[in-house]
């Protein structure tokens, strides 16, 4: 599953990276994105780019090409 995939409000876990993101990986990995990291969707910009997460404590805004780099598992439905 792919964080486009998701609604605002829906919790994930991190269960790793797609292959062709490569260029994007050690930069997820260094804002807390690790596999396993629960997360919660808090809002996605009209457009769709750029969404909002929140883990660990904090926001993290990302764009939609590194967003799609992430598999995820979807922890609850709304």
């Amino acid at each position: 599953m792919y964080m486009k995939d998701l609604k605002t409000g829906d919790s994930a876990k991190v269960v790793g990276y797609d292959k062709s993101g490569k260029a994007y990986r050690k930069r997820l990995l260094a804002m807390g994105l690790t596999p396993g990291t629960e997360f919660c969707v808090t809002r996605f910009a009209p457009m769709g780019d750029p969404v909002e997460i929140k883990l660990r404590g904090f926001s993290l805004t990302l764009r939609k090409n590194e967003a799609d780099v992430l598999l995820i598992e979807k922890l609850n439905e709304n």
